[in-house]
């Protein structure tokens, strides 16, 4: 009769040990490593009896014999959600959702399933779909259902009068991961939901449900599925308090994209990004509001991040940021308030503390803004994250706005990187930026000066350059000479 072993696993990278550790030697956190009793493998339960996926089936074959068509797609009623995807969903593939608890992750995958059923896009040709939850029960997820089916009906989705749900769509409330897969031989789905990965477990380990072992164990089972049978399947997974997916990296490497639903629990807006995609670009953002009857897409985001704005409100810039191919314009806001602290306050929302010290620092050195005695916030309206340098403008003119008490030009949009010497450097996709801006109605735009012209800039907007912080300022705030003179 085989023995148990116990081992020690890290649940932050996954790194094993036979002895307690207090800190993990790969990752050095502490207090990570978890103990786990394996069983050792029988001849039943070997991977090559077990799973007949990638594994006990294969052979060498010539690279030339292999079929070089585009993958086989479902098409998927959501734009937004499509674009993230690559254009639709590829069958075979195996798909991981992860983000902030109650930030929608379960409500945004039923509602894209009840869309396939509804347009048939699921049937009985390609498949129905299987929706496994371990974590809500059959009632929790049949209101939520009948509130994105009423949703569905205003946008013109109309049901007949006696037809309450989609015949196509099963739901199951099941934890054992060896009973789902018995489910899905005889239900034979095209899609499958699993909500979520931390809930499922199998027997024949002798750890607990969402611990290392077990989820790497059950993912990779489930990978094994769906590349053998063509379904696709959708893991919801649960992230740690740094925002990073619970459980091994090495789950991030079983999968063939990685979807992150991002945003501010207490706005509407969220943000569905793609970070590993091996079927599209990864970086692309979807933008969904979230209300009482589900996820809203949102066709044109930058109208919705400006929607508020405050024209010719001191500190308010605009900036042009891009998410993978999609420009959007947001709202970047300053504010300089004197400071009674040794060491004043710098407070960025939405963007790297690290970036704002710097913008910071070049104002004072570069430009003679005295914000040594001043707390510094900064904010990007609507939710979103900046992490590229190109709004590094849009910021500096904000907190030289603020400071100054100066208005920016309304119809102005700023783009730039920021060097230390004051200097603007070069960003890529400036006329896709410049096109998005001009649809929206902006008028001018100050961007660093080019000194290779390879095409023209586009048409609707006029087109300020500026080598310097200092002179794109001098062209973007409303001032008077004696104001300006009486700052600096």
């Amino acid at each position: 009769m085989a023995k148990s072993q116990t081992r020690y696993v890290c649940q932050q990278c996954g790194r094993t040990s036979p002895r307690p550790l207090g800190r993990c030697p790969q990752c050095g956190a502490w207090d990570s490593m978890v103990e786990e009793v394996v069983a050792a493998p029988s001849v039943a339960m070997s991977p090559s009896t077990s799973l007949r996926g990638l594994t006990g089936r294969s052979r060498p074959v010539r690279l030339e014999e292999i079929s070089g068509e585009v993958e086989d797609r479902l098409v998927l009623p959501m734009p937004e959600f499509a674009r993230v995807l690559g254009g639709g969903i590829v069958r075979g593939s195996v798909v991981l959702l992860g983000g902030d608890p109650g930030i929608g992750k379960s409500t945004l995958l039923l509602q894209m399933v009840l869309e396939m059923v509804q347009r048939g896009y699921l049937n009985a040709t390609t498949g129905p779909a299987l929706y496994v939850s371990g974590e809500e029960s059959e009632r929790q997820i049949k209101m939520r259902a009948q509130r994105l089916l009423r949703q569905m009906d205003r946008k013109g989705h109309q049901r007949d009068e006696g037809e309450h749900f989609p015949e196509h769509l099963f739901l199951v409330t099941e934890t054992n991961l060896e009973v789902v897969l018995d489910h899905i031989a005889e239900i034979k789905p095209g899609l499958v939901i699993v909500d979520s990965i931390q809930t499922m477990y199998l027997p024949s380990l002798q750890s607990s449900a969402g611990s290392v072992t077990q989820v790497r164990e059950c993912a990779s089972r489930l990978r094994e599925l769906a590349k053998a049978s063509g379904m696709t399947i959708f893991m919801i997974g649960h992230v740690t308090k740094e925002g990073m997916i619970a459980g091994p990296r090495v789950l991030e490497h079983i999968v063939d994209t990685v979807l992150y639903l991002e945003g501010d629990r207490f706005q509407a807006v969220r943000l569905l990004r793609s970070v590993k995609n091996r079927f599209g670009a990864t970086s692309e953002v979807g933008v969904f509001e979230m209300r009482e009857t589900g996820m809203i897409e949102v066709p044109n985001p930058s109208e919705v991040f400006l929607a508020e704005r405050m024209v010719n409100a001191p500190g308010s810039a605009i900036a042009v940021t891009m998410e993978g191919t999609r420009p959007l314009l947001v709202e970047i806001q300053g504010l300089t308030s004197p400071s009674n602290l040794g060491n004043p306050r710098r407070t960025p929302n939405g963007l790297d503390v690290n970036r704002l010290l710097l913008i910071v620092a070049v104002l004072t050195r570069r430009l003679g803004l005295r914000l040594s005695d001043q707390d510094v916030f900064v904010n990007v309206v609507g939710g979103l994250r900046i992490a590229e340098p190109a709004a590094d403008l849009a910021i500096a003119t904000a907190i030289a706005s603020s400071y100054r008490d100066v208005p920016i030009r309304a119809d102005t949009v700023l783009i730039g990187e920021i060097g230390l010497s004051g200097e603007l450097r070069w960003v890529a996709q400036m006329n896709a930026r410049l096109r998005e801006a001009a649809k929206l109605g902006f008028k001018t735009a100050i961007v660093p000066r080019r000194l290779r012209r390879f095409e023209a800039w586009p048409e609707g907007i006029e087109v300020l350059e500026a080598r310097s912080v200092r002179e794109a300022l001098r062209l973007a705030l409303l001032e008077s000479t004696s104001k300006s003179s009486g700052h600096e």
